[in-house]
């Protein structure tokens, strides 16, 4: 098969993991930069081009997609899209998951137990929103934000007013939620493939930090889910419409709750700690669901054509 790996880092290590894999199962790899690719389309046709060369010919892409240029990747996977080419993560479902605000009421709607979560207005009653949300502290959180990037904690009415002025003033909207005490600096990440559940471990913040993300210096270990964890996260990707996924929970008093659903989940954190080789099982996925869209469609024209 030839398969598309959108990514602007071919030296990141989830690019070089999916290349690695597919290589050796013995398919045409290749990387591309989508920030630097073109979609024409008309009534009827598509194409994109790349370095002004069209790309044809692709079974499946993989999209490696960065926050900041979210809008931008998911045109490109909808080009695809249009040109029949199979896409572990759909555009309107990566368009989804990046908004915080969107995915987290989508998931509340569906009966998905998440942090209880406030979304303010500009000129806020900052004590009321706290008295709605339990008490301080609270976590102020960026609409899109990667590895703990603007995601802030809030441990007093001054900080939080004064934060919550400067986001307003760089016209840049956030969420405000419930600090989960009991979970003392510890998530959970887990990577389902087609809804199945591949890697697990837990993270847990180093002194002095409340982000768990590794990039921030977090400790990692393999750990098992509860058979009510293993349920929530599989309710959440399949709500979200993602094939590949990465879930991120807490676990609180009243039961887990996600945080957030990724649909270009780093693999290094996971692989390295789970020694689980989760670009393979992307592979494996992607050679089943390529093989059953192709018998799909020559069932139907075969159909059409009698």
């Amino acid at each position: 098969m030839k398969i598309g790996i959108l990514s602007r880092g071919p030296q990141l290590y989830s690019t070089r993991s999916l290349l690695r894999a597919g290589i050796r199962h013995g398919h045409n790899i290749r990387v591309i930069d989508y920030t630097r690719c073109n979609v024409i389309f008309e009534r009827g046709t598509t194409r994109i081009e790349y370095d002004y060369t069209t790309l044809k010919n692709f079974d499946a892409i993989i999209p490696r997609i960065g926050a900041s240029v979210t809008a931008q990747g998911a045109a490109v996977i909808n080009g695809f899209e249009m040109m029949n080419v199979f896409s572990t993560a759909r555009s309107e479902a990566l368009l989804l998951s990046r908004n915080k605000l969107r995915s987290l009421q989508k998931l509340a709607r569906c009966g998905v137990d998440i942090p209880k979560t406030y979304f303010p207005s500009p000129g806020q009653d900052v004590e009321q929103m706290i008295d709605c949300l339990g008490g301080m502290p609270l976590v102020i959180k960026l609409l899109e934000s990667t590895h703990g990037a603007g995601v802030i904690l809030s441990e007093s009415r001054a900080n939080l007013e004064a934060t919550m002025e400067a986001f307003q003033r760089l016209k840049s909207p956030v969420i405000v939620q419930e600090y989960i005490r009991e979970a003392k600096g510890s998530d959970i990440r887990v990577i389902l493939v087609a809804g199945e559940i591949i890697a697990v471990m837990r993270r847990q913040a180093q002194e002095g930090e409340f982000r768990s993300n590794l990039h921030r210096g977090a400790s990692a270990e393999t750990i098992e889910l509860t058979d009510e964890e293993e349920k929530i996260v599989k309710s959440a990707v399949r709500i979200m419409g993602l094939d590949v996924a990465g879930v991120d929970l807490l676990r609180s008093v009243r039961g887990p709750l996600i945080m957030e659903v990724n649909a270009s989940p780093g693999l290094e954190g996971i692989e390295t700690t789970t020694g689980i080789d989760v670009s393979s099982q992307i592979i494996h996925f992607i050679e089943k669901r390529v093989k059953e869209l192709r018998n799909y469609r020559n069932n139907l024209k075969r159909i059409n054509d009698k």
